[in-house]
């Protein structure tokens, strides 16, 4: 019996149909919630969310928020979310440049935590997009060359 996953950020809605698990990074740790869990409402740090569907797995990333679980249903509210087939390499690698020269070029201490909140972000984009890209064998072209 699955249960109904809805992932929603302030500008859009990333996702929502039925699941079989969904692996999330909460503020303590990896959760990891199946139908007819427990209630629970936590905050998610930066991090990776699988998505298991019919055996199949989605990989999304998320820049904190909060996930609560009440009966069969997930709700996650995610300040920024990406699937892994949305994120741009060379965008994410760009990003998190940019946040390595203003931390090593930064003015004051209060900026430091926006600064490093941007670096950890990138990094989780970045990390997702490389590990979660098609698999080569090797001797064979990439997919699509």
């Amino acid at each position: 019996m699955p249960m109904n996953l809805e992932i929603i950020t302030a500008e859009r809605q990333v996702y929502s149909d039925e699941v079989d698990m969904v692996i999330a990074p909460g503020i303590d740790g990896q959760l990891g919630i199946l139908p007819q869990h427990a209630p629970l409402m936590t905050i998610l740090k930066p991090g990776e969310m699988t998505v298991r569907k019919d055996g199949e797995d989605m990989y999304v990333a998320v820049s904190g928020g909060f996930m609560e679980v009440i009966g069969n249903k997930v709700s996650v509210l995610a300040d920024a979310c990406e699937r892994s087939d949305e994120i741009d390499e060379e965008r994410a690698q760009a990003a998190m440049e940019r946040a390595q020269e203003r931390l090593a070029n930064r003015g004051s201490d209060m900026e430091l935590t926006r600064i490093l909140s941007s670096l950890h972000r990138a990094q989780v984009r970045l990390d997702l997009v490389r590990r979660r890209r098609p698999r080569t064998t090797p001797g064979q072209p990439p997919p699509g060359a």
